[in-house]
């Protein structure tokens, strides 16, 4: 199949599957389909699909994953080495990053997730939850579904679990759930911020074939979090992991999409 021909494979597959979509309109452009395909996606609740839809799908994204720009975190400079003077603990390990968290090939990425830890059905959502889906496929939000079935009850904050990336460049997915805030921040709000770090190190600590993690900036969008203080709180929290684990990852990337973030956590390390 040639990519435009995957895209109306695909569009059709969900089409007829479900109702609601039996009346929607294809565009004639692909760029236009492409953007219905990601909407669908986004739309489709966690249920049983056709194993063709899942082998085209991924012959799609591997497609788009070839096309992209694909960053290895082990050759970005350390903190080290960006910022000489900074003192946190194990500094030639710990990478500040500004891009795309989806085409980093760190062994796990971290997903700030919602509670109900399906992703994000709000087709084309600019949260990190909707681009690492997205980006993923179909079946990330099929195994957070048999995750969150077992558990019988919504993701509580602070807390996180595996998965694996599927279609990312990255090989497990860590989903954690910051805390939202609604006035001012509490002390309760900071531990469980930190939490969210110290458990998506935890649980990956338990996988010897990862030795990279990256972290997003959890809480600091949709859900409110001051992002001075999110990364004060995020650094304090990994560096005191690193430092009573003794520095069990190689590496441990803090990625930022803005040069507003960048600037933050650069000041945190000390840049003069």
């Amino acid at each position: 199949m040639t990519y435009d021909e995957m895209i109306d494979f695909l569009l059709r597959e969900l089409i007829s599957e479900a109702k609601d979509f039996r009346k929607t309109t294809i565009p004639e452009d692909i760029a236009g389909k492409r953007d219905l395909l990601r909407s669908l996606m986004n739309l489709r609740p966690p249920v049983p699909i056709n194993p063709d839809f899942i082998k085209i799908q991924d012959q799609l994204l591997s497609l788009e994953h070839e096309r992209k720009d694909i960053t290895d975190p082990n050759i970005l400079p350390s903190i080290k080495e960006q910022f000489p003077e900074s003192h946190i603990p194990f500094a030639d390990k710990v990478v500040l990053w500004k891009g795309d968290i989806t085409t980093l090939s760190a062994d796990a990425i971290v997903n700030a997730a919602n509670s109900k830890l399906l992703g994000c059905f709000v087709p084309h959502h600019r949260c990190i939850d909707n681009a690492i889906h997205s980006t993923a496929g179909i079946q990330l939000r099929l195994e957070c579904n048999e995750i969150m079935q077992k558990q019988g009850h919504d993701e509580r904050t602070g807390q996180a679990k595996i998965t694996q990336g599927y279609n990312l460049p990255a090989r497990y997915v860590l989903h954690t759930v910051g805390p939202i805030i609604y006035h001012e921040v509490t002390d309760a709000d900071k531990l469980l911020l930190a939490s969210c770090y110290t458990a998506c190190l935890n649980v990956a600590s338990k996988y010897k074939d990862i030795k990279s993690v990256a972290f997003c900036s959890i809480s600091t969008g949709e859900f409110r979090f001051p992002k001075d203080l999110a990364a004060q709180i995020a650094v304090r929290a990994v560096s005191e992991w690193q430092e009573n684990s003794n520095g069990r990852f190689d590496r441990i990337i803090f990625n930022v999409f803005t040069e507003d973030d960048y600037e933050i956590y650069a000041g945190l390390f000390g840049e003069t």
